[in-house]
């Protein structure tokens, strides 16, 4: 039986805020099931479990890599262990779709993609900006030729004086600004750019007595062509919180909020037709199956990524020499 007519059995690991959002985007999407559910508390996995259905709960990664039906995982684990993860579903012959950030180091995301192109496997990273229709609509415009960027403007804002996550609840894991949210904007400059970072420099604000973190940081790139990005990473400030995007190009000026777009004069853009859904998490996920199923590499691949890794390991090594 053939990988595009079978049901492909996933295994979703970290039942948190995001790995919600896979749950509710996966019900979306035909010939994928999940089996099983993996986090750290039995109790509230099991809770997630009953409600969307999925028989085998347990809080060992590995007890779900050695089911023998399973085909794929997606990680929306701690980021520290996201590397570590992605290498065990590949050693055991799982596809794999790992939460953005691949790595917290640049060794972490080179011994993936060093795995990834021995086994053959799907590894992909959620690169979700990629995926929303807002920016997927200004990639169309680059694509035709319709629009080139000429500076990227972002400011990725919270309020995480305490630490907590999506949903607001206290969270066992330091976020962090540079391999986490810096990364979404890395790569999402050199995407829409479709050319290489050649140049970034970073300054950050004063260490956190208790989370070892800065909690400000500023970002600079340049790609080859000579587009330019400035991003400002916060989390300090006490307004809305989010990711914020101004695209300066040749033809056009336009604002993306998530899944919204709008030009520079605040009109919305209708991006509703862009993609089959409105849900960036969805889209991506569909991605990872499609892939799987027609045995190709996938938009956001663990190799399509990995310079957003160098440039993040540069930008580190920049940091801490201070």
């Amino acid at each position: 039986m053939s990988m595009t007519t079978k049901t492909i059995k996933v295994a979703l690991a970290g039942a948190g805020a995001f790995g919600i959002k896979h749950l509710d985007g996966i019900q979306n999407i035909d010939g994928v099931e999940v089996i099983s559910l993996i986090s750290r508390d039995l109790e509230k996995t099991q809770e997630v479990a009953t409600k969307y259905g999925i028989g085998h709960v347990t809080t060992d990664l590995a007890e779900s890599l050695a089911l023998k039906e399973l085909d794929a995982v997606i990680l929306c684990t701690p980021t520290q262990m996201h590397a570590e993860q992605t290498l065990a579903c590949l050693k055991a012959g799982k596809h794999v779709q790992v939460e953005i950030p691949l790595a917290d180091s640049l060794k972490g995301a080179a011994e993936v993609l060093a795995e990834q192109k021995s086994s053959g496997l799907v590894a992909m990273c959620g690169h979700t900006r990629r995926f929303n229709p807002s920016h997927q609509y200004v990639h169309n415009q680059v694509k035709a030729g319709a629009f080139n960027v000429l500076q990227m403007d972002v400011q990725t804002y919270f309020f995480r004086r305490t630490n907590t996550n999506a949903l607001g609840q206290a969270r066992s894991w330091t976020d962090h600004l540079l391999w986490h949210h810096a990364a979404h904007t890395v790569d999402l400059f050199a995407y829409q750019c479709g050319s290489p970072i050649v140049q970034a420099n970073a300054v950050q604000g004063p260490i956190h007595p208790v989370l070892g973190i800065a909690m400000d940081m500023s970002i600079q790139l340049k790609c080859a062509n000579g587009a330019i990005c400035t991003l400002s990473l916060s989390f300090n400030n006490d307004g809305p919180l989010g990711t914020y995007f101004r695209y300066i190009g040749d033809t056009a000026t336009y604002l993306a909020r998530y899944d919204d777009l709008y030009t520079g004069k605040e009109e919305k853009i209708d991006v509703s037709n862009v993609a089959v859904s409105m849900n960036g998490i969805e889209l991506q996920d569909r991605e990872f199956f499609a892939a799987i199923k027609e045995g190709r590499e996938p938009n956001s691949s663990v190799a399509q990524v990995y310079n957003c890794y160098q440039v993040l390991h540069n930008l580190e090594q920049q940091l801490n020499a201070g």
